[in-house]
């Protein structure tokens, strides 16, 4: 791991002498620092522990934006096969900022649409750090659309601070195309699973998980404005994050409560990035068992699974 949190450097300078020493090691074979860096390992998981046991909600969002956590393609490539982009809204242009396209999960051939933030500077650039303009928001109706048509169960990742509010994306109907991309995950008559596997910002997260099973990875945020945000309206002061984190009740404990979510997917210790191959896992394996608890429903029934869910959402945990 070579990205430590603020809240994490205590831990990186253990993990770093532990390293030192290994490499000296290496240097002069007659060395043996074995049971030194032992020790250093074992403070370092003990310390790792103390960590996350308890995160804040302001330091869930630090592990919810870390850079080397999975993203869409991360598990697009790992989870599904014959996987097919699809690129377009058929109107203005394609949006690097969502991806999607025809594949299959196990046997079952799905519609999987997700938000990409990249992964270097490069592709960050590209995908707008995973802000979609209307553009993206129209493709992924004319994906949902395509998958209601044929009768693709549809999955959605939602990775993202918000849609990009940006001049452009305002003239060309940023809000309208939210609101429509809302409305067609009520509208669809086939399964619609979505996961919140990072950011889950404002209206650009909704427009993609207004479905019947929403799930959480356990150190995911989940909000209707960043904390900063909200912080910079009530205080006029960007800096008051973590009060704004605690009001906003963002992560997927919260959320859980007052059925907003589903489900949690627990993460490896130390958060997603720390065993990517286990969360990816994880991630799957809540996504065949959410799509289990919709298969034989009717059209029918489905949207108003999901009519009745909505309908419900903030009636549970008030008090808590």
């Amino acid at each position: 791991m070579t990205n430590y949190l603020d809240f994490e450097k205590p831990l990186a300078e253990i993990e770093g002498k532990a390293e030192e020493l290994r490499a000296m090691a290496r240097a002069n074979e007659d060395m043996d620092v074995e049971e030194e860096a032992g020790a250093l390992d074992k403070k370092a998981a003990t310390m790792l522990q103390d960590l996350y046991k308890n995160l804040t909600p302001w330091r869930k969002c630090q592990v919810a934006r870390h850079p080397e956590r999975p993203h869409c393609r991360d598990y697009i490539e790992a989870l599904f096969h014959e996987y097919t982009p699809l690129a377009g809204d058929r109107n203005f242009a394609d949006d690097q900022a969502v991806m999607g396209g025809l594949a299959r999960l196990g046997d079952t051939p799905v519609m999987v649409i997700g938000h990409e933030k990249g992964n270097d500077t490069k592709s960050r650039i590209e995908r707008n750090f995973g802000m979609a303009r209307p553009e993206g928001y129209r493709k992924a109706i004319r994906l949902m659309q395509l998958a209601d048509r044929f009768n693709l169960p549809v999955i959605t990742l939602v990775d993202t601070p918000g849609a990009y509010p940006g001049k452009g994306a305002e003239e060309r109907g940023q809000s309208e195309a939210i609101a429509r991309s809302t409305d067609t995950c009520l509208q669809i008559g086939v399964p619609l699973v979505s996961v919140i596997i990072g950011e889950g910002g404002s209206g650009g997260a909704v427009a993609f998980a207004s479905a019947n099973r929403v799930a959480m990875l356990e150190h995911s945020v989940y909000s209707v404005i960043s904390p900063e945000g909200c912080a910079s309206i009530l205080w006029k002061d960007a800096e008051k994050m973590r009060e704004a984190a605690e009001a906003l009740r963002l992560t997927a404990q919260d959320l859980k409560k007052l059925g907003v979510t589903d489900r949690i997917i627990p993460e490896p210790l130390g958060g997603a990035h720390r065993d990517r191959g286990a969360t990816i896992a994880a991630v799957g394996k809540a996504i065949d068992d959410m799509l289990k608890e919709l298969t034989g429903k009717t059209r029918k029934a489905l949207v108003k699974d999901r009519r009745e869910k909505f309908l419900a959402m903030g009636s549970k945990g008030l008090a808590a």
